[in-house]
């Protein structure tokens, strides 16, 4: 027998018993007699009968409320296309009471991140979903949450301190191998291969390390030099910092550029006219610009926007469904060209 069909009234009937006496075993709620429960129990084993757990959360009027802590968009363009994921988590997902609130916040100051995260907590939501960009801060919050029973789910990078964290994102160290492979591939033997953070986070050095661990374990004539940092909040001290970078060190022959400033780079570079390889991640505008124009060579994109929908749409169906939340979803790591793009973008 099959329970696509069946109603409540379907199985009382079976039962002989009322729809009322079906709703009260079905919910357990109520008094019902041990006769009576064992019929209904009986058909709903002979059915193979399955709760629908959407039309039970609709007709019950229960909701869940997941708070999502993001960057802003607006100051880091990166952020766009997460913030376009958590509108199509949104759609889908509130007809059935998922419930989306964001927090969004400055994703250079710690202070402003950390005030968000509290506003965050403090509507009591089931789950709290955020970029922990903040290694401490992050820990903190992720520590409140604990105590307060609420769920937390982390998207785009992780945290070192924490190795029970449901993440959803890319393999950042296994991407920066990739990275190295590109390079290897393509310059000259016997270069200087340089390694660039753009305004540092915590999370870009596991993408150095991966880089490096590359070129440790392959025989090679490159010299890979120290990774150094660069501030880019002052365009013109950015732009001498660099040509400074270049004369130091000037058998450079490739660069790779942690994070989605690689344009940043390719705008001083294509000026200097020296011919150097260059891998970046994200395809931001300028980026995508850079890369047709064969000023970037290569882009790693990270799929924000997968990330961001996947992130809500786990925890949805864990919420509706009782689906098991993966401790992990590790997203495709693509390369893409200057051929490829389009099949991206468009």
């Amino acid at each position: 027998m099959t329970n696509k069909k069946k109603t409540i009234k379907d199985i009382a009937k079976l039962a002989g018993v009322s729809k009322g006496t079906v709703d009260r075993v079905l919910h357990k709620r109520g008094k019902v007699s041990k006769i009576a429960q064992e019929k209904v129990e009986k058909i709903l084993k002979e059915i193979e009968y399955r709760p629908n757990p959407i039309a039970r959360s609709l007709k019950e009027n229960k909701a869940y409320r997941i708070s999502i802590l993001i960057p802003d968009s607006e100051i880091d363009i990166y952020w766009q296309p997460a913030h376009e994921g958590v509108k199509v988590a949104e759609k889908e997902f509130g007809p059935f009471g998922i419930e989306v609130k964001i927090f969004i916040y400055n994703p250079s100051k710690k202070e402003d991140f950390y005030r968000k995260s509290i506003e965050a907590i403090n509507v009591s939501p089931d789950l709290l979903l955020m970029t922990p960009l903040f290694e401490k801060e992050s820990f903190q919050i992720s520590q409140t949450c604990k105590e307060n029973n609420i769920r937390v789910g982390l998207f785009n990078n992780h945290l070192s301190t924490n190795k029970t964290q449901i993440f959803i994102g890319q393999d950042l160290v296994q991407s920066g191998k990739i990275a190295a492979d590109l390079i290897d591939k393509t310059v000259a033997p016997q270069s200087d291969i340089g390694i660039i953070h753009i305004d540092k986070e915590p999370h870009l050095l596991l993408k150095e390390q991966g880089f490096k661990n590359y070129f440790d374990n392959k025989k090679s004539s490159h010299r890979i030099l120290e990774a150094k940092n660069f501030n880019s909040d002052v365009q013109s001290k950015f732009k001498q910092e660099i040509e400074q970078y270049f004369y130091d060190n000037p058998n450079i022959g490739a660069l790779f550029i942690t994070n989605s400033k690689a344009y940043k780079i390719a705008e001083i570079v294509s000026k200097l006219m020296k011919p150097c390889t260059l891998v970046g991640y994200d395809l931001v505008p300028k980026n995508v610009s850079f890369l047709k124009e064969g000023k970037i060579d290569f882009l790693i994109h990270q799929r924000p926007k997968e990330q961001a929908y996947l992130s809500i749409s786990h925890f949805a169906e864990f919420f509706l469904f009782g689906k098991k939340v993966p401790l992990q979803n590790l997203l495709p790591i693509d390369i893409v060209t200057s051929e490829n793009v389009d099949y991206y973008i468009n």
